[in-house]
């Protein structure tokens, strides 16, 4: 069974603390929304936008959304690991052959 995915507008946004509250379309209470839960975003929110989200409950027992997404805004593909590793590999050949080069040479 597939998790639920509500949407809202976004009725207030704090920037600099990183965090809001969305106003369900359902007519429900405003949920809370945090910065972390929006993965890979073209950009960061603002007042108004429409949001689709899931729902979990915080520490306190009080929800907040969760696996929350822009409207329109682009989603962000993160490289695969595999290939953040061959990057990583690549500058570590790279260091040792300039480091031997270099001690040759001396």
């Amino acid at each position: 069974m597939g998790k639920t995915v509500y949407k809202g507008i976004l009725k207030t946004w704090k920037d600099d603390r990183g965090f809001g509250f969305i106003l369900p379309d359902n007519g429900d209470k405003d949920v809370f929304m945090h910065i972390s839960s929006l993965k890979a975003m073209a950009r960061r929110p603002s007042r108004g936008d429409v949001v689709y989200y899931e729902l979990a409950k915080d520490v306190g027992g009080k929800f907040k959304a969760v696996n929350t997404r822009i409207e329109g805004v682009e989603i962000i593909e993160k490289p695969a690991k595999a290939i953040k590793a061959w990057l990583w590999l690549s500058a570590l050949i790279l260091a040792l052959a300039s480091a031997a080069v270099a001690a040759y040479f001396m």
